[in-house]
């Protein structure tokens, strides 16, 4: 069993008289994709900068790979890498140079520091673009070079704020796959996006944030089941067997035209399962069957009562 990569219990911040965060508990196991959403305001930024130690909390126990955040900062930083909304490359410098300014910072030596400039360059296929200044690269190419930069202290637990915010689709899949190579390789990544496709694309678990508080946590599956409006679609080969469904079902839509009856429920498997099982009983034949559940800007909607588009804040 994985342990914890990062834990809070009652984790609470203010700013003056505002509460930011009111207690938030949170456990993300290593080695997964975690993900922080949630509408402007509602604290995200602020519980990034205290579990990066960038901010002190005001109450609660914090705990980042292992380390207490306030009294074990130096091992916290030391086992963190933290990636903001904007790529913080130098311009002026090569996309090597960005990466032997970073080996020196971390002290690796001249021979250490250049296999590990070399690997990386290889990893995030920079290798062609290693000699040009970064002012030339692409928003995606620097977002990568960004993601390697993060990588030279080797860390264990990575933080991506809006990691392919301004990207275009073939970059931020790029992106996405590199997050997924490095969950592969055993890093554990704390995500907060502004686009509910990457957190459902991209992440094992994801907690809704409003207003200082959570009000949802689990998989994206987990989630979309807590909205109304999943059901089963299932076609017919004709009317007879469609009108036989459809007295089976109280509450089911039909559509004669089409031949298809729809079926309100979760879309768990257990549901499924015993619907279909209902079916065979009663000797009713289907053609074929689809699960349909909200997607997670139903779920944002529904939870926050908020559009999904606004952007990160504090």
């Amino acid at each position: 069993m994985t342990s914890s990569a990062i834990e809070t219990s009652g984790l609470r911040k203010s700013y003056g008289d505002k509460t930011v965060l009111a207690g938030i508990d949170l456990d993300v196991r290593e080695g997964t994709v975690f993900a922080l959403l949630g509408p402007n305001g509602a604290g995200k930024t602020t519980t990034v900068a205290v579990l990066t130690t960038l901010a002190r909390p005001d109450g609660g126990v914090v705990r980042v790979a292992g380390h207490d955040v306030v009294t074990d900062t130096r091992a916290v930083r030391a086992a963190i890498g933290v990636t903001g909304q904007f790529a913080s490359v130098d311009d002026l410098l090569t996309g090597e140079e960005n990466l032997r300014l970073m080996t020196d910072l971390h002290h690796l030596g001249r021979g250490a520091g250049g296999r590990v400039v070399a690997e990386l360059l290889e990893r995030f296929d920079l290798v062609d673009a290693a000699r040009k200044p970064a002012a030339t690269y692409s928003g995606g190419m620097r977002r990568k070079l960004d993601l390697a930069m993060t990588l030279v202290g080797r860390p264990r637990i990575i933080f991506l704020d809006e990691p392919t915010t301004g990207l275009d689709p073939r970059s931020r899949r790029a992106v996405w796959d590199t997050v997924r190579s490095l969950v592969a390789d055993g890093t554990t990544i704390f995500l907060t996006t502004q686009y509910l496709e990457e957190a459902d694309q991209l992440a094992d678990r994801i907690a809704v944030l409003d207003q200082g508080r959570l009000v949802a946590e689990g998989t994206a599956a987990d989630l979309k089941r807590q909205v109304p409006g999943s059901h089963v679609r299932l076609r017919f080969a004709d009317v007879a067997d469609l009108g036989a469904a459809a007295r089976l079902f109280g509450g089911s839509t039909r559509d004669d035209d089409a031949l298809t009856l729809r079926v309100p429920g979760d879309g768990g498997v257990r549901s499924v399962r015993a619907l279909l099982g209902r079916l065979d009983e009663h000797s009713v034949e289907v053609e074929e069957f689809s699960v349909h559940t909200p997607d997670l800007d139903d779920v944002f909607l529904a939870l926050t009562g908020h559009p999904s588009t606004e952007e990160i804040a504090r």
